[in-house]
């Protein structure tokens, strides 16, 4: 049974009731809105009566994460899967990554899963370069950012030595486009997606950073995959601030976080405001967080979303250390938090009242049902609150370099409710590097082992 015996800080107006300012025209959009808020209210206010919840709340009123119960979901999802899930056999890497990062953050080995994880992804790569979503499909960068992630989560030899570079470096070049970007996949779509998922594999495997000789791309004169590609991303930058998948089309949180990752790989994290309108950014994502659910949507009169805590929440760890530069080599690690750009305590209640299943598993919000997508990148966002980032400025010609510095630290984040005291969630996830969305150290040895055995560019 809950009890509120320890609520003792206040929680600001803010989360606990509808906004005064309501337009009368009523809408299916408005009816939605409210209908969501109708639904988490009761979760966000439930210490007032801990009848609403199963959870056990801590000082701040935040139910504890129930990390038994997530864990058993996560290792639930990495067994075979009942034959209704045929219908995203395709995401197979995902569902894998997701799970492993899901579990490393709830605090378990994830390296006990290797052989498995390597059986897994065996099947799935092809000899012409890139990883399908299963064995005979085409190469695609999304599944091919799955497994890589995934086979770095595991680590060692086994793992990495899986991976056949030179193929994959070849495959990179015919998927660089003469006006910058990437496609997804050969002869698939354009967009900023293709161009993260592309710089994260070039970067972790260490790969030449010239163009292979058979690559379209140098027809447009390009001889590097970072030529052109700045300026590719500065056009997908929207009207509203936000940034879309492609140019012209609309604003959204996931090829927002695509982007500025990308463009932390592209080069040193300050230097993004070379190619972005960083007000504009600024105000779309602050527009991407309601009050009362204190959660993330993805796009403007959209729903909150628990996915949108990793895919517009990590942009917030990666926008704030950019605009605060690199980390000062004197005073050390991590930074104090006083005030962040968001309200991490919004985003922490809703996470943390709203998204957990009572029977394991995060969800998009209370109305739907925990999968490892949404229980993965809730857990992200958490890490993202309970941690501050900082990177250093790498001396270095490699433009990947600065991307392997970020360290994280305990956040100190003052309460909203209560500014004397430091707002702690209770969740304790470990950190991650925001860049790459897996684990520091993973990135830094997938990185290394990947250095000692240089692929030779052909001529």
């Amino acid at each position: 049974m809950a009890t509120s015996g320890l609520f003792s800080k206040p929680m600001p107006a803010y989360f606990r009731q509808t906004t005064k300012l309501l337009d009368a025209l009523e809408t299916e959009t408005s009816m939605l809105q409210s209908a969501t808020i109708s639904e988490c209210l009761p979760l966000l206010t439930a210490v007032d009566d801990p009848s609403r919840s199963p959870f056990d709340f801590n000082e701040f009123g935040l139910p504890s994460l129930e990390k038994e119960e997530h864990i058993q979901f996560l290792q639930e999802n990495l067994a075979e899967l009942p034959a209704p899930f045929v219908g995203i056999d395709a995401s197979r890497p995902w569902m894998v990554y997701w799970a492993l990062l899901g579990l490393h953050l709830l605090g378990e080995d994830v390296s006990l899963f290797r052989s498995r994880v390597v059986k897994t992804f065996y099947s799935m790569q092809n000899t012409t370069g890139g990883f399908g979503g299963g064995f005979g499909q085409y190469s695609h960068l999304a599944g091919t950012y799955a497994g890589l992630l995934s086979l770095a989560l595991v680590g060692g030899e086994e793992a990495y030595s899986l991976i056949d570079r030179k193929a994959m470096w070849h495959w990179l070049g015919r998927l660089k486009e003469k006006d910058g970007g990437f496609r997804i996949c050969e002869e698939g779509e354009e967009d900023v997606r293709g161009a993260y998922c592309a710089l994260v594999a070039l970067s972790l495997l260490g790969l030449p950073l010239s163009l292979p000789p058979d690559s379209p791309a140098r027809e447009g004169g390009f001889e590097l995959f970072t030529d052109g590609l700045g300026e590719y991303l500065s056009r997908c930058q929207t009207y509203e601030g936000g940034i879309a998948s492609s140019p012209g089309s609309e604003a959204h949180g996931a090829y927002a976080f695509c982007t500025i990752a990308c463009l932390c790989l592209h080069g040193a994290p300050h230097d993004m405001g070379r190619f972005l309108d960083m007000d504009g950014l600024l105000s779309w994502l602050s527009a991407r967080q309601y009050a009362p659910e204190g959660g993330l949507a993805g796009r403007t009169n959209k729903l909150v979303d628990g996915c949108y805590s990793h895919w517009v929440g990590t942009c917030w760890p990666l926008v704030e250390a950019a605009l605060d530069g690199p980390r000062d080599p004197i005073k050390g690690v991590g930074r104090i938090v006083s005030e962040n750009l968001y309200s991490s305590e919004g985003l922490a209640r809703y996470i943390l009242c709203c998204c957990q299943g009572p029977e394991g598993g995060l969800r998009d919000k209370p109305s739907k049902y925990p999968d490892s997508y949404h229980t993965c990148y809730n857990l992200v966002g958490l890490s993202n609150i309970e941690h501050a980032h900082t990177y250093a400025n790498a001396e270095s010609s490699d433009p990947f370099a600065s991307a392997f510095t970020w360290e994280a630290a305990r956040a100190q984040t003052r309460s909203e409710g209560d500014p004397a005291s430091i707002f702690e969630t209770g969740a304790q996830v470990r950190s991650l590097n925001p860049v790459f969305v897996i684990p520091h150290d993973r990135a830094l040895k997938m990185r290394t082992w990947a250095a000692a055995r240089p692929l030779e560019p052909a001529r």
